[in-house]
């Protein structure tokens, strides 16, 4: 059962981000979407307790874990500190390293994981969707508002 909720978070995380970076530009839909994203702490604490449950190897526990702080970090940015560092990346570089790497690495984890233990067509499905994810990312970051000093 954990190889599937895995799979299924992975997909439902993937659709969301395309989706967020889709309507980066429309702030009150992003907003009120970007809360919902947040539900996805929900199956992946369930996640890491079908692990123990299950007997499973520490990976997934790990993977839930980086992508649980994924989530913590971009509530913490978004929502408490308000941070602009997607607006303003020459100001606020120092917080957007730990987020970068956070991002990677729960991408990583969603394919690889999936790749490895539960199907190789789960797999290219899940690295189909973060290399769609990644292409309307870029496509819709604007390099003017990124570059901006103040």
């Amino acid at each position: 059962m954990l190889e599937e909720l895995f799979f299924i978070l992975g997909i439902v995380n993937n659709l969301f981000l395309i989706y967020i970076f889709l309507i980066r530009e429309k702030m009150a839909t992003l907003k009120k979407v970007g809360k919902f994203y947040f539900i996805l702490a929900i199956p992946a604490v369930y996640g890491i307790l079908l692990v123990q449950q299950e007997h499973k190897t520490v990976r997934y526990t790990v993977f839930l874990g980086i992508f649980l702080a994924f989530l913590a970090l971009e509530f913490l940015y978004d929502f408490i500190l308000k941070i602009p560092f997607r607006e303003n990346l020459k100001k606020h570089w120092k917080p957007a390293i730990p987020y970068l790497a956070l991002y990677y690495a729960m991408n990583y984890g969603f394919v690889v994981m999936v790749w490895k233990n539960y199907s190789q067509i789960g797999g290219a499905i899940m690295l189909g969707l973060l290399i769609i994810q990644i292409i309307v990312n870029m496509s819709t970051h604007n390099l003017k508002n990124t570059d901006k000093t103040p």
